[in-house]
């Protein structure tokens, strides 16, 4: 178990990284509205404890280990998003707030079942960032609904920490493994080549929402930032 400030400290990395990047401590001071020194305490705790690599002059960056926690306390505060936006119609500038303070007492298994009863969805409603996958160890939003139907034992937990192909950078390369949507979305992609197990590298990210070109199986296919935030990677190497 992890308290909430560790929480909150590990979802403040996972949102301001960029790429992966280290993140000054000045930047993690601002977007808490703290004094520098508190959030170098903080972040040398979170050093000793495994979640976090701490360098005074480079930044910090969140390790394995942090990562997880991280990414999931950041989904659970965006589903929550979505039904409080959503399911209760709580005002768009009260949606985060109270997302916050719900995030850190939302079981695992409540969050699943949130995430069942949205159906899923894509992105947050607040500033449309993209949910992260569950650590359930399925393959796509449709195998997950068609198993659960069918009453769903215990599955265990996937191990890779995944990202969205729509946030990967050129040089990126990476295995699928899971694909968000239903029937039809999984359909499409799995026509296009684009199924689990299959390695990709980006080949160039346009920017401004731009397109996403990659290669797959000695081809290369141009991926709308759309499609390509329903495809999760394992990144195997940061460089082509």
């Amino acid at each position: 178990m992890t308290s909430k400030s560790v929480e909150d400290y590990l979802k403040a990395l996972y949102v301001l990284s960029r790429n992966g990047k280290a993140v000054a401590t000045t930047e993690i001071s601002q977007y808490f509205k703290i004094a520098p020194a508190s959030v170098t305490e903080m972040l040398k705790k979170l050093a000793e404890q495994g979640y976090v690599k701490y360098s005074p002059y480079r930044g910090s960056a969140l390790t394995e280990k942090g990562f997880k926690v991280a990414e999931k306390v950041t989904r659970k505060h965006r589903l929550l998003e979505r039904f409080l936006r959503d399911v209760l119609k709580i005002d768009k500038d009260m949606v985060h707030p109270q997302a916050c303070e719900m995030e850190h007492s939302l079981s695992d298994k409540a969050a699943e079942s949130l995430c069942r009863f949205l159906k899923h969805p894509d992105k947050c409603p607040d500033d449309e960032k993209i949910i992260p996958p569950c650590d359930l160890p399925f393959y796509s939003c449709e195998e997950c609904m068609r198993l659960h139907s069918k009453g769903l034992e215990e599955v265990g937990k996937r191990k890779e920490n995944l990202v969205a192909l729509s946030a990967l950078k050129k040089g990126q390369m990476g295995k699928i493994f899971f694909i968000r949507g239903g029937r039809n979305m999984l359909q499409r992609l799995l026509d296009m080549g684009l199924t689990p197990g299959t390695r990709i590298s980006v080949i160039q990210a346009a920017p401004f929402e731009g397109p996403v070109e990659i290669l797959v199986r000695g081809s290369k296919l141009a991926l709308g930032r759309g499609i390509a935030s329903k495809v999760f990677v394992d990144i195997e190497s940061q460089s082509l």
